[in-house]
């Protein structure tokens, strides 16, 4: 169902606009395009001033849904955060929420950047989603009850009024009150985690409220006086239409919020100022906060070299870089919409004959059209400015100065000019942001950024026969090349706009599908060997065993590999390389999961590229603790190893000894080791694993020296010795033993192993992942607590979590936490699933008694 949803959803949002212009050109049809802008002119200086000032009022109001949301996880952060961040999730929210850039998305990219966990930003998002709502349903059964208006006939229930709505509106607020008044007796382990106090509850409440109170003041204010209309009223028509808009997967609910105040109030207001009034409504609340917030980024850019923003502004935004290609992409959109909302339109009166007198005929035609073009050309260079490209922001700079100096040489728009300049400032005081370097025509357009391209170019086209009526086709020739033939002019401007848009829909419909990648051949296995020798990191050596994918950066300075099953494309580990082609990576895995519709996740990632995974939009779910010994500290004659050099000692006095084969030395040996090998998977009656585990290989493992344990010169135990660049880490990958081996065989190897990395100079020793261990720290993360909890105490049966991580403590290892960074959500179980079944071989593998016999069994070849 979420896939249905998520496929549809735009043609669901195509549709609901479509029906919204028809109504709005229904309403509209008698009444001149001069008629509006007079009603635009017209506005009271007086209500713009007190639009604006509640406008602020409301911006400032939203910070509160934040700051109860951080007191209820129990975190600090302080105000000039909680309020730049609550601000830049409704600007953006608010102009493309539902689809593009959600508010929730917002939280995640901000929050994440200023230390929160996954599921502390999933908790806050959470309470402020509640929070809208609970306030919605107070104050709708206020004003539906107490100032009931009649629904619309267009509705199926024609002729009802919003009273029966009011009451179900206060019995949903009412039962949710007692649920969580109740909630010590009815959930007693989760009561300080799934629902807030009831103090809290009530300031949602009062928050939710005051916001959607000033909200609709913001409109009301710029009704006109003669309106036959109280501000109740209003509230109450305001409401209908707010989640009309919030439900329509309309980006903004742009025409959708328009449409259904039209059927509510049309017959009480006049047309034309009606639709001044909410044309200026969509401009003060939601337009003019969307460019204050790419001015926000911008000075916070440059904060640090300018002392007198070194206060408030610098410490309230410091976290809004972790956004600002979102914010800049969502202004760059924008500002393309406007170039083509204003080429569909006469240019202001007497401006065409000032400039006649400067500019020819020719170059004041050659400008407007450019200037559409260039419009349509920065509707797709937004998507983009969203992932961080390059070149987008090249071009986008070149677009928005030319396209400014356009719209002075079309018609001196320089309202118009001054918004392109700003936003061309914003980009260029965060170029630092637009780092990655990749092809424009290669990135991969969701159905939410082609719905809302769609969206501005049928406005666009709205706009032109609104303002022109059927100039275009009946009065004027589209050939007619005149000062004052301004209908012939937009219509040309608008038609090259939708064509080239047009032109770059088919090129990327007819470009050739990328075939599924192979796992890697002998030449790939080349290629990357020299990145997995220069790599710190020891399991970059998993590439070497050939059964993995392997996707390399353009500069083929770091490589990434990954497996698939089923809908799940799965990374080992983050990328290994240099950081700007690693971080390239990210964004090239993500794009091709997206292109064959599959779970982009990362598995065992720490938290290096934690910002970059959010980014992406992936999550980090805890998965256990790599344990690492600190070699320069290890000292097996401490009293903290005594048990661990007792039975070193022991071993030694039975005659059993440790050796290293060299990698030249340990082709010769592989037929007694893969003796042992069988010897051990028969024993335990297992089979071999894959992806991160290890199984034996004998091409693979003539790549590795050995750390052997002899009995005389019969080898009884060994492992594989992966050394990491700059001798910063040791581990070991495959383990094996024969069964008649004593105990305290692998204690005697791990042993010597760690002592000859010290005499070699290596730094830390890696011991694996525990997994599920440490999950203290997501204690207020009440499922996934409770579920690891279950696994870590009584998955004993299937695996020995607790034996595993307490056999590794005995070396006093450092530990580390591991992450699976993955979309979360409803797709995380079924991801797990996946996980596991690539590494067991198959999903009956994860719990048949093949698969976990081994586990149950010592914790000594872990």
């Amino acid at each position: 169902m979420p896939r249905l949803l998520q496929r549809i959803g735009p043609f669901v949002g195509l549709a609901v606009f479509g029906l919204a212009l028809l109504i709005l050109h229904d309403w509209l049809r008698t009444q001149p395009y001069l008629g509006l802008k007079a009603a635009l002119s017209a506005l009271p200086a007086l209500s713009l001033v007190q639009a604006a000032i509640l406008a602020v009022a409301g911006y400032g109001v939203l910070t509160g849904y934040d700051l109860l949301g951080l007191r209820f996880i129990g975190r600090r952060l302080t105000v000039p955060t909680a309020a730049a961040t609550s601000f830049i999730a409704n600007a953006l929210g608010n102009n493309f929420g539902n689809t593009l850039i959600t508010g929730s998305a917002v939280r995640y990219w901000i929050y994440t950047s200023a230390g929160l966990s996954t599921s502390e930003i999933a908790r806050v998002v959470l309470f402020c989603s509640i929070g809208f709502w609970l306030g919605f349903l107070f104050v709708g059964a206020a004003v539906f009850v107490l100032f009931p208006v009649n629904l619309p006939a267009a509705i199926e229930w024609a002729g009802a009024t919003t009273r029966p709505l009011g009451l179900v509106f206060f019995a949903l607020l009412a039962a949710y009150l007692v649920l969580g008044a109740m909630r010590k007796r009815l959930m007693p382990a989760w009561r300080n985690t799934v629902l807030p106090s009831l103090a809290l509850t009530l300031g949602q409440i009062m928050v939710a409220s005051l916001d959607l109170c000033l909200m609709a003041s913001v409109f009301y204010a710029l009704l006109p006086s003669s309106a036959d209309i109280g501000f109740a009223r209003c509230l109450t028509v305001f409401l209908v239409a707010l989640v009309a808009g919030n439900v329509s997967l309309v980006p903004g609910g742009l025409g959708v919020f328009e449409s259904a105040v039209v059927l509510l109030l049309g017959q009480r207001v006049a047309a034309i100022d009606l639709a001044g009034a909410l044309l200026m409504f969509r401009l003060i609340y939601f337009v003019a906060p969307l460019v204050v917030a790419a001015a926000l980024a911008a000075i916070r850019s440059r904060a640090g070299s300018l002392w007198h923003l070194r206060g408030m502004v610098a410490k309230g935004s410091r976290f809004l870089i972790a956004v600002a290609p979102q914010i800049l992409a969502a202004t760059v959109f924008v500002a393309g919409a406007v170039l083509l909302f204003s080429g569909s339109v006469p240019a202001a009166a007497g401006r065409l004959e000032a400039l006649n007198h400067v500019l020819a005929l020719p170059l004041i035609e050659a400008s407007h059209f450019t200037a559409s073009l260039a419009g349509a050309v920065l509707l797709l260079l937004a998507r983009a400015l969203q992932r961080r490209l390059d070149a987008a922001w090249h071009l986008a700079v070149l677009l928005l100065g030319a396209g400014a100096a356009l719209s002075l040489s079309k018609g001196w728009d320089f309202e118009e000019a001054s918004v392109l300049v700003l936003a061309c400032l914003a980009l260029l005081s965060l170029r630092r942001q637009f780092y990655r370097k990749s092809s424009l025509l290669g990135e991969p357009f969701s159905g939410a950024w082609t719905a809302a391209i769609v969206i501005v170019m049928a406005a666009s086209s709205w706009l032109l026969f609104f303002a022109y009526g059927n100039a275009p086709y009946s009065e004027q020739s589209w050939w007619t090349f005149a000062l004052h033939a301004e209908a012939s002019r937009s219509l040309r401007a608008t038609v090259g706009a939708m064509v080239l848009i047009a032109m770059f829909a088919l090129y990327r419909l007819l470009g050739p599908m990328q075939p599924m990648p192979p796992l890697p051949d002998v030449s790939d296995l080349e290629r990357v060997r020299p990145l997995v020798a220069r790599s710190t990191a020891t399991y970059a050596n998993l590439v070497l065993r050939g059964d993995k994918a392997v996707l390399f950066s353009a500069a083929q300075d770091a490589f990434l590999m990954y497996g698939r099953r089923g809908r799940s494309w799965i990374a080992m580990g983050d990328p290994v390389g240099a950081d700007d082609g690693a971080r390239e990576l990210l964004w090239q895995f993500h794009d091709l999961c997206d292109r064959f519709d599959g779970w982009c996740v990362f598995f065992e990632v720490g938290k290096k590229w934690r910002a970059q995974y959010a980014e992406l939009g992936l999550g980090l779910t805890p998965l256990g603790e790599e344990a690492r010994v600190a070699l320069t500290d290890f000292d097996i004659d401490t009293s903290a190893h005594k048990r661990l050099r007792q039975a070193r000692a022991r071993m030694q006095r039975q005659g059993y000894s440790f050796d290293i084969l060299s990698r030249e030395a340990v082709p010769a040996m592989l037929p007694s080791l893969a003796q042992i090998s069988d010897a051990w998977l028969a024993g335990k009656a297992t089979h071999e694993k894959g992806f991160s585990n290890a199984s034996f290989d004998a091409n693979y493992l003539k790549q590795f020296p050995m750390g052997v344990v002899r009995s005389g010169t019969e080898i009884i135990a060994f492992a594989n010795l992966w050394l990491g660049a700059g001798k910063e880490e040791l581990s070991v990958d495959l383990m094996r033993h024969l069964p008649s081996a004593p105990n305290g065989t692998m204690d005697l190897l791990f042993c010597e192993l760690m002592l000859w990395g010290r005499k070699e100079g290596f730094k830390w020793f890696n011991l694996g992942m525990a997994p599920l261990s440490g999950l203290a720290e997501y204690a207020q993360m009440p499922i996934w607590r409770s579920l690891g909890t279950l696994l870590y105490r009584h998955g004993e049966h299937f695996y020995n979590f607790a034996g595993l991580r307490h056999y590794k403590a005995k070396f006093n290892p450092v530990w580390r936490p591991l992450y699976l960074a993955s979309p979360g959500g409803v797709a995380l179980p079924a991801i797990l699933v996946d996980v596991a079944a690539l590494m067991a071989g198959s999903v009956p593998g994860i719990i048949s008694k093949r698969g976990t016999a081994a586990q149950r069994q010592s914790c000594d070849d872990f």
